[in-house]
């Protein structure tokens, strides 16, 4: 739960977005009851911070007209931490459309911050690598990002113009459920309503989100990047794997990435004994099959192929493959 001080805080930031905000609203917004909404007002009271109490049918609290928030302090460890983030989230591509967003932001800090701080942070950033390349420009627009988040926090059906990978439009109901980002990529999962099921959407692709009235109940034990990652390992391919393993699904999990390979404890094939080490039956969709013989090969355990047939031969050529390369230029010629 967040501490007042934070919700002190938010209380601020919602009344200098501008206009009246009603206690009902603020109080669902900090998710407090109206009279903890009133407490935190006389806190920014307390602080000189001009809050006005607007009554009547539509009144509530406001800030004075004219009023600004004092310049921003920041500790070394705090600029150095918020500069850091701008350009993780640039190379990462956990930014929005803005393009130029993170820069313009970082030049601001680095503006106000004293000129031996400032050199001191440029040399930290001077000498920064990364091992990966920046994504492709796939960032969503804030306004989209923004009203998902609303959408998702309130319970509350949302309306997106969506561009398919083929390029077919369209508008779909969705229920979000939450925001994911993975891969350089942002995504939505939720109900589609209109399609009956759990469908996950890329922000990238889409053009606007508006909130529609009324609520929904998400489901019970919910793990919105359980479902993405779900969902890219599902994700029908021409080939569809099927191999029993020998191990606990725990080590398979951690040697198999959730996007790739669905994993779940299954009983021995025929002839095991069933009170020996456990099985695991793994699923992978896949284009090809050249390469899934080197992902079972990486387990480094027994493995029995379910299917399809042709995998067998596929695992078989690669242990050919193997056996002739360890054997390459041996002295006796063997």
């Amino acid at each position: 739960m967040a501490r007042p001080t934070t919700r002190v805080l938010a209380l601020l930031e919602l009344l200098q977005a501008g206009g009246t905000r009603t206690v009902a609203e603020l109080a669902d917004r900090l998710e407090v009851d109206e009279r903890t909404v009133r407490r935190y007002v006389r806190h920014l009271v307390d602080l000189d911070i001009p809050v006005e109490s607007v009554r009547g049918r539509y009144g509530g609290y406001r800030l004075s007209a004219g009023y600004r928030v004092p310049p921003l302090m920041l500790t070394d460890d705090e600029a150095l931490a918020v500069l850091l983030g701008l350009i993780a989230g640039r190379r990462t591509g956990l930014t929005t459309a803005a393009g130029t967003a993170g820069d313009t932001a970082a030049a601001k800090i680095r503006r106000v911050l004293p000129r031996p701080l400032a050199g001191r942070l440029d040399a930290v950033l001077d000498s920064l690598a990364f091992t990966t390349a920046p994504d492709e420009p796939t960032a969503p627009e804030t306004a989209v990002l923004l009203a998902i988040a609303d959408a998702v926090r309130h319970h509350r059906p949302i309306s997106l113009r969506y561009t398919a990978a083929d390029g077919r439009r369209g508008e779909r109901t969705l229920h979000p459920y939450g925001l994911v980002a993975h891969s350089g990529r942002w995504y939505v999962t939720g109900a589609d309503v209109g399609a009956g099921e759990d469908r996950t959407f890329r922000l990238d692709r889409i053009a606007d989100a508006r909130a529609l009235p009324g609520t929904f109940e998400p489901p019970a034990d919910l793990d919105p990047a359980r479902r993405v990652l779900t969902g890219f390992a599902r994700a029908p391919y021409r080939h569809e794997v099927s191999v029993l393993v020998r191990e606990t699904a725990e080590r398979i999990r951690a040697r198999l990435p959730a996007a790739l390979a669905i994993v779940a404890e299954a009983s021995p094939p025929g002839g095991a004994d069933p009170d020996a080490e456990p099985w695991c039956r793994v699923e992978v969709h896949a284009e090809r099959l050249d390469w899934v013989p080197a992902l079972l090969a990486s387990l480094d355990r027994p493995f029995v192929v379910e299917r399809p047939d042709e995998l067998r031969d596929s695992v078989l050529a690669f242990a050919e493959r193997l056996r002739d390369s360890a054997r390459r230029g041996r002295p006796d010629g063997g």
